[in-house]
Parts: C-alpha cells; structure tokens; sequence
C-alpha cells in the first residue's frame, strides 16, 4: 500500500474526540509512510487530517472540484492538489490513486463518497479494503443499520463483510494490510 483515501467532513463536529481522531489517523499515516489522498478542502476534519500527515513528512494528494477552489476553500500546502471539473471526477480520481479507503466522521458527502466505494466494491470494480474508523463511536448507528439491512435481506452478509471497522487508527492499518478481498463471483446468486 502506498495512499489512503480518507472520507471526511468540511465540518469538525461538535467537541475534540473527531478532531483529536483525525489527528491521530494522519499521524499513524505519515508514521507508516503512507499517502493521504483525500477532498483537498483546508477546512473541518479534512484540512486536521491533512495538516497531521504534513506536520509528520507524509505526502498529501487533494482532489476538489474547481467550483470549491473558487469558494477559497482549497488547502494550499498540499505536496498535490488536483483540480477537476466535477464531484463524479473527484471520486473516480480519488479511487484511482488509493489502495484503500476510511471513512471518518463526516455529513451527506462522506456518506456519499463512502457507499460508493463499497457498491464499487461489491460489483467487484475494485478489490481494495475500505473501512471505518470509529474511535468515537460516531458510526455506531450506521453500523446498525447496515446490520438491519441485512437481517432484513438487503445487504447480504458476504457484502458486509467488506466493511472494515476498527476503533484505533493503528489496528485498522493492521486489518488493512491483512486484508483479503471477499470472493464476489456468485454475488447475485440467491441462497
């Protein structure tokens, strides 16, 4: 593995624990020698996580669309900024340079960016790890539901288990480094 992907929030939520989660995920990042590929905003969680990865040596790819360059919302110490025409060009791009994907606390976006990687995932368009890291226990409530959507047969469980889902930014690493892509062949077979 040689980059990240982190989805984040523009916002940095309410209280320290996210951003204090941020700080610690870019600093295992640049520790490991691992790239942040990530919306290349300088506000929220995502200017902390890549202000952490910088202030560590590590290397910091951003990908924003040009309308949010023009609203001076790009971070302008980035070792990479990459600016594209669209939000659908942000995610490809992104994609295309990470060899894996987490997810920290964020809004609408992160959740968008985030279940697009895991239904690109589940058709089998990658075979990359992608997970949470959940530290503060933001994701709690999604993770149920993800669980209820499979209880109630809308997820199957071979596709939750793409899912990775750590507390600590260094054992979501490990699980990443481990991780063995989930045989998907017969995915639209019925049990």
């Amino acid at each position: 593995m040689k980059r990240i992907c982190v989805f984040c929030g523009s916002s940095s939520g309410r209280g320290e624990a996210y951003r204090r989660l941020a700080v610690a995920l870019g600093r295992v990042l640049a520790a490991r020698g691992l790239g942040l590929v990530y919306g290349g905003g300088r506000v929220g969680l995502m200017g902390t996580i890549a202000d952490a990865v910088l202030e560590g040596g590590g290397e910091v790819i951003g990908v924003i669309p040009e309308d949010l360059v023009k609203k001076e919302l790009a971070h302008d110490r980035l070792t990479d900024l990459r600016v594209v025409g669209s939000m659908h060009e942000r995610k490809a791009l992104m994609a295309s340079l990470s060899d894996g994907f987490i997810a920290l606390p964020g809004g609408f976006g992160t959740l968008d960016e985030f279940c697009e990687i895991l239904t690109w995932a589940q058709l089998g368009l990658h075979r990359k790890p992608a997970g949470i890291l959940d530290g503060a226990g933001y994701f709690d409530r999604f993770l149920a539901f993800v669980d209820h959507a499979v209880a109630e047969g809308f997820v199957r469980g071979v596709h939750r288990d793409l899912l990775v889902v750590e507390r600590d930014p260094d054992a979501l690493l490990d699980a990443f480094a481990a991780y063995k892509p989930v045989d998907l062949a017969k995915w639209l077979k019925t049990p």
